[in-house]
């Protein structure tokens, strides 16, 4: 008899009071090298022609010993509903425990943005640039622990989630999976979901594992084109797109997901530098390294640094890849004949079987690995998590403009137009990554949202008026709106993932945009509107910030809605109304046009050389445009409340390069009404070795104050995260001055020390 085969019913390794690390030493020893490559492996039914049914999944499993599979939970899944889900997660686990030798469960993993989209009925949130704008961290932990609850339910274990990108290229099609521009802000965000996804305990029945993406750096692509190369400084790199990851693995992230962009020149998938010196050396990442869907095939068939699909195996192995997310058996098949043959040493297989059965391990799996049935009642888009979703998507709602005081609207109003081609589509509030087949999954329009909010006595008056690019019945809408009492028209962008979809701009193009104002379809029908003079409400339902300067002109009061999920029509009917104070803060700077890119707060400073010629004849020099001159900046946001802030300070005011400081700032509610406010605290080094930001976000805080209610908001802030990057990467205090600023108001600290040259 094979002496690696159990001689009993249970081996060691299943013994649950033994430590994680014995078991996973003991499973090891047991298993035949496929069996391990299979570990290393996952599929997904889309992906493998001839495999879309249970039985051609398991079949992966049983006689390839794959270990992973995502057979729901992402576009294209052809099973769609809750209670597929659970039927089809327990029909896999049933064949890999009770047929294949060693008994070992599979590893189930969803794309689950922004709630678990792809699978019907669940609770569907605003994207992350939306859930950046409520500036509240512990509401970003509460919706990601909803979305783990609802995956789990389901039978999934791993959240391919969050996007920590920093949101830098607003051409680019996916920055609405961002949490914004800024560093500090998407570090806090991502940290906090990672927190939501994970739970205290990996191993509890409402708990998945965090997966952020895409290390280290995807989001700003060559004019926007997503996939295309990064190709930033290694300055840049670490200050602005790494962070953010850095605090999601100190959150505790399970797993990680590589780019699929070559970064200055390298691939990320085969990258040894950035998979295993800065993720295991500089960064002990003890989790496993899960590609990109088919980021592996990309080194030979895009990049071209593999000559063929067996050396970009070799290459991603090598480089710190463990687990090809759905290389199914050929990379299985090809992964076995390098380990055989020599080419892939088996002590690098071992590290990657290690941290996947620790974490199937700390999973529970091993003792069940099933979910039941009745879990999908109990936890899948309940009344509860929709609640969570709703008030996201409230304190997401951010108001840039309310000339004349429009907003909120009078509740009992005799009449009101609702307009536009986002005004009753559910699937463009959803927007990508969720569901898109019929019948169109449950959730509230914003058309519905306003219907239910005013009396039953008001007349609601609907015209779609235009489509994305095209004219539908512009007079309609104009005769719709005369007759009302106000006009709420939805504008914005079609629902898109990836580059998948076609963004549906005048251009016909994909997700990435070469132009960012609206379609002229739509800018026509709110002109149509406008005319009537009807007070006019612009709401914006997009993934990106459009570059919308011809309605702040035209339009008086404008709302962004951003891609606020299910609940997002009851969300916009509160708001414009006034049961809620529209409590969101823009996590992106609005840009004036796509010519004005990039636009960011956090620029670094730079000579002026056209600022003209000192002669006598000509003494005044022209005015330079601004570098940041954006239509809306970073962090606007009006509410309908008016507040004041007073006596920023800073506790102590000298202290050594590595000392943490405390700001605090006074806010005062100076209104007759409730309502929010979300305080940036910036840090500005005004003199530095290397050239550093004019300003950057170093803390945040959102309040809720009551009509003439005063606070003190503090802020804790570490002296070094001030500082310049030096060359090995650290960040570090100069002695100096620092400026603090906050709402206008501004103060200095001082580092002690010597300057050195």
């Amino acid at each position: 008899m094979d002496e690696n085969r159990p001689t009993d019913e249970n081996p060691p390794y299943r013994d649950p009071n033994r430590s994680t690390e014995a078991r996973v030493e003991n499973l090891l020893s047991r298993m035949t090298p496929a069996e391990k490559v299979g570990q290393l492996v996952g599929t997904a039914p889309t992906l493998r022609p001839g495999r879309e049914t249970v039985s051609g999944i398991a079949e992966a499993v049983t006689e390839h010993h794959l270990g992973a599979v995502s057979p729901f939970g992402h576009g294209g899944s052809p099973w769609e509903t809750p209670e597929e889900c659970v039927e089809v997660a327990n029909a896999i686990q049933r064949e890999a425990r009770n047929t294949t030798r060693l008994g070992i469960p599979v590893l189930f993993y969803v794309d689950a943005d922004h709630g678990h989209g792809f699978v019907k009925g669940t609770t569907v949130f605003p994207h992350n640039l939306g859930m950046a704008a409520t500036r509240d961290p512990e509401l970003v932990e509460r919706a990601a622990s909803v979305t783990a609850t609802e995956v789990a339910a389901t039978g999934g274990h791993q959240n391919l989630n969050p996007v920590a990108d920093v949101g830098r290229e607003a051409r680019w099609g996916r920055i609405y999976e961002t949490f914004g521009e800024s560093p500090h802000l998407c570090a806090s965000m991502s940290a906090a979901a990672v927190r939501g996804y994970q739970g205290d305990d990996v191993g509890d029945a409402d708990s998945v594992i965090a997966t952020p993406k895409h290390f280290p750096a995807y989001s700003d692509p060559v004019r926007g084109e997503d996939g295309s190369p990064v190709d930033v400084s290694e300055y840049t790199l670490r200050r602005v797109f790494r962070p953010p990851f850095e605090a999601a693995l100190d959150a505790g992230a399970g797993s990680i997901m590589p780019a699929y962009n070559e970064l200055n020149g390298y691939p990320v998938h085969g990258s040894k530098e950035y998979l295993t010196g800065w993720l295991r050396e500089e960064l002990d990442f003890s989790g496993y390294v899960v590609s990109d869907w088919n980021g592996i095939n990309m080194l030979h068939h895009d990049h071209r640094t593999a000559r063929s699909m067996e050396e970009a195996v070799w290459q991603a192995t090598t480089a710190g890849v463990d687990v090809a997310s759905v290389g199914g058996v050929e990379h299985a098949e090809r992964l076995l004949d390098l380990l055989e043959s020599g080419d892939i040493a088996e002590s690098r297989i071992d590290e990657s079987v290690r941290r996947v059965l620790g974490a199937k391990f700390r999973l529970g799996l091993f003792e069940d690995p099933y979910v039941e049935a009745d879990r999908v009642e109990a936890d899948v888009g309940t009344d509860d998590h929709r609640a969570v979703a709703r008030e996201a998507a409230r304190e997401s709602m951010t108001l840039l403009q309310n000339d004349d005081d429009v907003l909120p609207l009078d509740p009992d109003l005799d009449s009101i137009a609702v307009l536009g081609p986002n005004a009753d589509d559910l699937r463009n509030q959803f927007g990508g990554w969720s569901t898109i087949s019929e019948p169109e999954p449950p959730g509230t329009t914003i058309r519905e949202g306003i219907e239910r909010a005013v009396p039953a006595e008001t007349t609601v008056r609907y015209e779609q008026g235009a489509e994305m690019t095209e004219r539908v019945d512009v007079d309609a809408a104009r005769e719709a709106a005369s007759a009302s009492e106000a006009a709420v028209v939805v504008v914005g962008e079609t629902g898109y993932r990836h580059e998948f979809h076609r963004s549906e701009t005048d251009r016909g193009e994909f997700p990435t945009r070469s132009e960012l104002e609206l379609p002229a379809a739509q800018r026509e029908l709110l002109g149509a509107v406008r005319e009537t003079g009807t007070p006019t409400v612009a709401v914006f339902v997009a993934g990106r910030p459009l570059a919308m300067g011809w309605t702040v002109e035209h339009v008086p009061a404008i709302l962004f809605a951003y891609l606020p999920g299910s609940e997002g029509g009851k969300a916009v009917a509160d708001v414009l109304f006034g049961a809620a104070d529209p409590g969101g803060s823009l996590p992106v700077s609005i840009p004036r046009s796509s010519g004005h890119l990039p636009t960011h707060f956090d620029y670094r400073p730079h000579p002026h050389p056209i600022e003209g010629s000192p002669r006598e004849e000509n003494p005044r020099p022209p005015e330079h445009p601004e570098t940041y001159d954006p239509l809306f900046p970073f962090g606007h946001g009006l509410s309908y409340a008016a507040f004041e802030t007073s006596d920023l300070s800073v506790s102590p005011e000298r202290v050594g390069p590595e000392g943490r400081l405390t700001a605090t700032v006074e806010v005062e509610n100076v209104s007759d009404r409730e309502g929010s406010t979300a305080l940036h605290l910036y840090g500005t080094d005004e003199f530095s070795s290397r050239v550093t930001p004019v300003r950057e976000l170093v803390g945040f805080e959102k309040v809720r104050l009551a009509a003439g209610e005063r606070t003190e908001v503090s802020f804790e802030v570490d002296v070094a995260d001030l500082g310049v990057l030096d060359d090995p990467g650290e960040r570090r205090a100069e002695p100096g001055t620092l400026g603090l600023s906050c709402a206008g108001e501004s103060v200095e600290v001082v580092i002690e020390g010597r300057f050195d040259r």
